[in-house]
């Protein structure tokens, strides 16, 4: 058969190639979501301009805790609905700085 058939010993060689390969593509993809320094050392408008140009990003939030904000609801899953959140920033106590993607809850829904 041409020497295409593959014996069952070299399966296994060859998925993990496959799967070294399609990691080596993730990992070499710019990242959807990017860490950047602390919103407490950041003036307002910085942080909101920062959010606003990545479109999502981890920021660190003080004592080494990070969360994730996004531009608008466009970078949440089809499920997910975005809030609008509020940290301190070096000049505004509550920087809306952008938005929080979560899933919505029974109080969410407008039931009248």
């Amino acid at each position: 058969m041409l020497g295409l058939s593959k014996s069952p010993e070299r399966r296994p060689a060859i998925v993990t190639r496959c799967f070294a390969l399609a990691l080596c593509v993730v990992l070499a993809t710019p990242a959807s979501a990017q860490t950047t320094g602390t919103t407490a050392r950041m003036a307002c408008a910085d942080a909101m301009a920062l959010v606003k140009r990545q479109g999502a990003i981890l920021l660190d939030t003080g004592n080494q805790t990070f969360q994730r904000f996004v531009r608008d609801r466009s970078f949440c899953e089809l499920s997910e609905i975005a809030d609008l959140r509020f940290m301190p920033t070096r000049d505004n106590p509550e920087c809306p700085i952008g938005y929080r993607c979560r899933e919505p809850g029974y109080g969410d829904w407008d039931w009248q």
